[in-house]
């Protein structure tokens, strides 16, 4: 049985980037761990405790997180019904009476922010205050890791992001930091952190960074809204994935991710990477 000095974690997202890299961090922290996964033959080496469930799955949700104290909850994938999967599994974590939730949210998270996915996390978050448990959220900048992706094969980040800073924060960082919540996460109930890297760059100093630390051309090209829309119609994604991609950039011009903090080093007492860091593999 979990104890208030060595409560059960469950950890979802174990097979993503930050979940996974949580779930090596507190494998060394001997704290009892269950992973809650939807295909246990995805589930990393050396786990002990897997259980299968989806978000959207009420009664398997209960069933994996009964017996457990503390969750880790990183947020699904993105889709159309997330925010329904985010209360079903919320109201799940309630029912199996677990005491207290970590959930990974998005910085600046508010019911009218400019980025679309960051109103989902907002009414999340909601959910979250008023299903009764113990909580703290982490929200995160855009992640640093994925800027590079965006520029691609051609080497150009394309989109309507004009002059905006946005301080990004490595998944490492995101991952430390949620490690450390999690070893003792009584002592973070009702707090709230904004998770970010160390500087707030536009994306055409992003662009001058991964150039110079992979000697690869890279630039930025500002698009106009038409156009952002326009250039993005060929993947044949829903409406609402489109307004996600272009909002990621809209809410960087908006000035809504020109936030820099501390958090992340008064949670680790390490500073987080810059994106040159994160490039070089330091």
């Amino acid at each position: 049985m979990p104890t208030n000095e060595h409560p059960s974690l469950a950890i979802t997202g174990a097979t993503g980037h930050v979940g996974g890299a949580v779930l090596q961090r507190l494998r060394r922290s001997g704290l009892p761990l269950r992973l809650v996964v939807r295909d246990p033959g995805r589930a990393p080496d050396g786990a002990d405790d897997v259980v299968a469930a989806s978000f959207g799955d009420r009664e398997a949700a209960t069933a994996a997180l009964r017996g457990t104290d503390v969750l880790f909850m990183v947020s699904a994938a993105e889709s159309a019904d997330r925010l329904d999967e985010h209360r079903t599994f919320i109201d799940a974590a309630v029912a199996a009476g677990v005491g207290h939730v970590v959930y990974t949210s998005f910085l600046g998270a508010a019911e009218d922010a400019t980025f679309t996915l960051a109103r989902t996390h907002w009414a999340t978050e909601q959910h979250l205050r008023e299903s009764g448990m113990a909580w703290t959220i982490l929200r995160d900048s855009f992640y640093l890791d994925v800027f590079p992706l965006f520029a691609g094969q051609e080497g150009v980040i394309r989109g309507p992001g004009g002059d905006g800073r946005v301080g990004a924060v490595a998944r490492a960082d995101v991952a430390r930091s949620a490690a450390v919540v999690l070893e003792d996460a009584a002592a973070h109930a009702g707090r709230t952190y904004d998770l970010t890297g160390p500087e707030a760059l536009t994306l055409a100093e992003i662009a001058g960074v991964i150039a110079q630390a992979t000697g690869r051309k890279t630039v930025y090209e500002e698009e106009t809204l038409e156009q952002a829309y326009r250039s993005r119609e060929p993947y044949g994604v829903p409406d609402w994935q489109v307004e996600a991609w272009v909002s990621t950039y809209t809410a960087i011009a908006a000035g809504e991710l020109d936030v820099v903090t501390d958090d992340v080093e008064r949670l680790t007492g390490a500073p987080p990477m810059r994106l040159a860091d994160l490039l070089r593999g330091t």
